[in-house]
C-alpha cells in the first residue's frame, strides 16, 4: 500500500479552491451503508487506513472542473443538460461486492458497470455543453466504484486482503440520482457542498 495523501501532496488545494464532481451520492441508500460498515468493520483495527464516512459514501461518475471556476448558473445548466440526457433514464440497480485493490485504495466494484454508463456519457455531456471542456475520470480509466478506504501508510498489503478477501456478500443498491458537488480544500477534509441533483426518477 502506499500513501495517498504524500502522493497527492502537491495535487491538494487550498480552502478556497476546489473541484466541482460528479458524483453517485450513497449515504442515504441502506444497502450501501450496510456493505462499507460491513467492510470497514473487517478492517478494524489496522492501521494506515482512512475510513471514508459513512455520510460520503459515494461513487465518482466525472470531474467537472475546478469548482471555483465554474458559476452557480453554470452548475445549474450543467444539472439542466444532465437532465435532458437523462430524461429517459430510470434508477439503475448494481451489486456490490467484489473487493478490488489499489495501492491508495480498497474499494467495492459497481457490477455490472455498463449499467452506470449514461450517467458518464450525461456528464460528459453536460460538461462539455456548459464549460467547453471535457471534464476527466478521477483515474485512467473508468471502474465505477465505490470506496472503502484510503491508505495514509506505505506497507504491505497482505494484512488488509487477509481481513477482508476478495468478496463480500453481495448488496444490490439502487442509484436514483446524480450530483454535482463541490469539494473545497483537500480531499482529506471532507468539506463538501451537493450544489444539484439530477433524478432518474423524476417522471
Amino acid at each position: 500500500m502506499a500513501n495517498r495523501w504524500e502522493l497527492r501532496r502537491s495535487l491538494m488545494l487550498p480552502p478556497g479552491q476546489g473541484l466541482l464532481y460528479w458524483h453517485v451520492l450513497l449515504g442515504d441508500e441502506p444497502d450501501a451503508v450496510a456493505i462499507v460498515q460491513e467492510a470497514q468493520a473487517r478492517l478494524g483495527g489496522l492501521s494506515g487506513l482512512d475510513l471514508v464516512p459513512l455520510t460520503h459514501i459515494h461513487l465518482t461518475v466525472l470531474v467537472a472542473g475546478y469548482s471555483h471556476e465554474i458559476t452557480s448558473a453554470q452548475v445549474d445548466e450543467m444539472a439542466r443538460e444532465a437532465g435532458r440526457e437523462l430524461a429517459e433514464a430510470e434508477p439503475i440497480s448494481v451489486t456490490l461486492g467484489r473487493v478490488l485493490y489499489h495501492p491508495e485504495a480498497i474499494i467495492l466494484a459497481a457490477q455490472p458497470a455498463e449499467r452506470l454508463a449514461p450517467l458518464l456519457e450525461a456528464a460528459r455531456t453536460a460538461t462539455r455543453a456548459v464549460t467547453g471542456q471535457e471534464g476527466r475520470l478521477a483515474h485512467d480509466s473508468w471502474t465505477p466504484h465505490v470506496t472503502v478506504a484510503y491508505s495514509s501508510a506505505n506497507g504491505p498489503a497482505a494484512p488488509i486482503i487477509n481481513a477482508l478477501g476478495k468478496r463480500l456478500p453481495d448488496r444490490e443498491v439502487t442509484v436514483h440520482s446524480l450530483s454535482l458537488v463541490a469539494q473545497d480544500g483537500p480531499e482529506t477534509t471532507w468539506e463538501w457542498q451537493p450544489l444539484a441533483e439530477v433524478r432518474l426518477d423524476s417522471a
